[in-house]
């Protein structure tokens, strides 16, 4: 969500977005100043009228380890810089994908009361041989796979419009009957095809005689594979598409040289609404990741002008 690609997708959705690169410079031997990119941030903003408005850094702050502090208070001078200039702007609202939440961030952010991310996932380790990722599932997981073998399930990736109407088809019939919420079929028109132009993504289709009863939308981002959204069909639930349909994404973005399967949202609390799907992922074994989660830094005189503006409209 950090990559020019998904910024160019949310500005189809209406969003504004801010691009930032954190440079280091060097001199070489001829004297010679050459600047290297070593992080940034995007920020988005969807604007609220009337109320009170976020600085959005999914996925972000990318920052180099070594200057990681200097780079945040460098974006942060931006931020504020920004905040003065669009209406009701109170906060700037990050969320890096760090496992452990560095010292200097404490005093200056406060973790905010809601995610625009998921802070726990599962991963998959795709360096691991076939053999390797196959003993490394459950019992059940790989009974059921090779149910899908037996059964002769095929699998397809595509990247074309009839594709995204075959997902979507499957994706609202699975959220209807989950009862969660399903974007419209406009915002995976825009999301594919500005990934697909970028050869950033990938509908994968698992069908057993001839009729499709899975589809997944996959991203790809430098060595990571995501499983960023997916429907099924409730018809023939006895030869497991989704095992082979998870399977051969694996080995696909194996083919693609990422070495993570990233399912993208998991918990082990069977209360979570994300429990139905976690009991299904856990099936292929991985590694439980978590992170930090969203923080916010307020501009607190933004802040204060906002809240006096709403009381009087009030």
């Amino acid at each position: 969500m950090q990559s020019w690609t998904w910024a160019n997708f949310k500005e189809l959705q209406g969003y504004q977005t801010w691009r930032y690169g954190l440079f280091v410079s060097q001199r070489s031997s001829s004297k010679c100043i050459s600047e290297n990119l070593v992080g940034g941030c995007i920020f988005y903003l969807y604007p609220q009228l009337g109320g009170a408005n976020l600085l959005l850094a999914s996925g972000g702050a990318i920052l180099p380890p070594e200057s990681a502090e200097l780079g945040m208070s460098l974006l942060l001078e931006v931020a504020e810089n920004l905040s003065s200039t669009i209406p009701n702007v109170i906060a700037l609202r990050i969320e890096p994908l760090w496992e452990s939440k560095p010292h200097w961030l404490t005093a200056d952010f406060a973790r905010s009361p809601a995610d625009l991310m998921p802070t726990e996932t599962l991963l998959i380790d795709l360096q691991l041989t076939t053999d390797q990722l196959l003993a490394q599932m459950k019992p059940k997981g790989r009974y059921n796979l090779r149910l899908s073998q037996r059964y002769d399930v095929t699998t397809e990736f595509r990247q074309d419009e009839a594709a995204i109407a075959l997902f979507y088809d499957l994706f609202w019939e699975t959220s209807q009957r989950q009862n969660f919420f399903g974007e419209p079929f406009g915002f995976f028109i825009n999301l594919c095809q500005t990934l697909f132009l970028a050869d950033m993504a990938e509908i994968g289709i698992a069908k057993w005689q001839g009729e499709a009863l899975v589809a997944i939308l996959i991203v790809y981002w430098g060595d990571r594979c995501t499983y960023l959204y997916g429907g099924r069909s409730t018809k023939h639930p006895h030869v497991m598409a989704s095992y082979a349909m998870h399977w051969e994404a694996m080995q696909r973005a194996k083919s693609r040289d990422c070495k993570i399967y990233d399912f993208y949202g998991f918990t082990t609390d069977s209360n979570h609404s994300y429990w139905q799907f976690s009991r299904f992922k856990q099936q292929f074994g991985g590694a439980i990741a978590k992170t930090i989660g969203a923080h916010d830094y307020f501009f607190y005189d933004r802040l204060a002008d906002t809240i006096i503006g709403l009381l009087e409209k009030l």
